[in-house]
């Protein structure tokens, strides 16, 4: 069993961990993560985990093919898997005679009880101040560029989180020192699928999406939990076709697209593309935020200079000075 990133703050494994891929077999448990958390890692697992350092897919593979014995399957849970991250785990196993299976079910899941709730609190709206373009002008552009593509697709799905807070310009604070939110988005030339934590949204946001109206510039707000039996549906109509970004979208949705003449792929989508190319008012901002924290490390600078001879300070104690003049 494959487990990755979300996952990994069962009790027994390091906490506040947010990089990292976990193999549990019958017999045994291993844990990949960078040097951030070797120190971490080796102090509050226990002595059934393995900490292993080379945190890349082929030696995560050598290890499966160590462990599992020929024929086997190893089973992965495909919403913490993209299309690309189960590719390059094929190509490192399919000369092995072992294979990576998608299950219907987490089992970390099943067994995690006490699992911490999604943070309190409502999305919010990027201020008019630091936005060139409207959700909706962006919601136009990309819907071009949907329109003009050769291969005719009738929709894009979008799974990376950066994804759809860009295109609607919202935030969320659902992942601790990110500004994203758990959500999918379903675009079609004339709909609009926005899937998040439904009570997340406030009735000033419902005003700001268009939630309560059917046009193809109002946001049909779902429940982040029915993503995949809303794209079954989209996918069983006749003549449509969904243009996915193979290294973000998840491997559960993307298994949903058959046949594969209703499927188009492209590393990225033309969100993630579009984004990219940052126009004037995000290029101002974007300076304006560096000099603001150019201050505030020259300040840091300057006090570490000061205090550190005394020996009093660590590394917490100064990252919340720094913090402090970041104000």
């Amino acid at each position: 069993m494959i487990i990755v990133e979300a996952d990994l703050s069962l009790t027994q494994l390091p906490s506040r961990l947010s990089s990292g891929t976990a193999v549990v077999t019958r017999t045994k448990a291993a844990l990949w993560t960078d040097s951030r958390y070797w120190i971490q890692a080796e102090r509050q697992m226990d002595c059934n985990w393995e900490l292993e350092k080379d945190v890349s897919i082929g030696s995560i593979a050598e290890w499966l093919i160590s462990e599992v014995p020929p024929g086997g399957e190893i089973g992965f849970d495909s919403f913490l898997f993209s299309l690309k991250t189960q590719e390059d785990y094929n190509l490192h196993l399919d000369s092995s005679n072992r294979s990576i299976k998608s299950i219907p079910d987490n089992l970390v899941d099943k067994v995690w009880k006490d699992r911490p709730p999604v943070p309190p609190g409502h999305l919010s709206r990027l201020p008019d101040r630091v936005i060139q373009r409207s959700w909706q002008m962006k919601v136009e552009h990309i819907r071009n560029q949907i329109r003009d593509n050769p291969y005719e697709p009738t929709a894009l799905l979008l799974s990376a989180l950066d994804e759809t807070a860009w295109l609607f310009n919202l935030r969320g604070n659902d992942i601790p020192y990110n500004p994203f939110f758990y959500s999918y988005t379903l675009l079609t030339m004339d709909e609009i699928w926005l899937f998040l934590h439904l009570d997340r949204v406030s009735e000033d946001l419902k005003v700001y999406l268009n939630a309560s109206c059917g046009g193809s510039l109002c946001v049909q707000l779902k429940s982040y939990e029915t993503v995949r039996d809303h794209l079954k549906k989209y996918v069983a109509k006749p003549g449509v076709k969904v243009w996915i970004g193979t290294e973000y979208t998840n491997y559960a949705l993307y298994e949903i697209i058959t046949p594969q003449e209703k499927l188009m792929t492209s590393s990225y989508s033309p969100v993630l593309t579009t984004k990219a190319v940052k126009d004037e008012t995000e290029q101002r901002i974007l300076r304006d935020a560096h000099v603001r924290d150019a201050v505030a490390v020259i300040q840091l600078l300057m006090w570490l200079e000061k205090a550190v001879p005394e020996g009093k300070e660590t590394e917490l104690t100064a990252a919340h000075y720094v913090n402090t003049c970041r104000g």
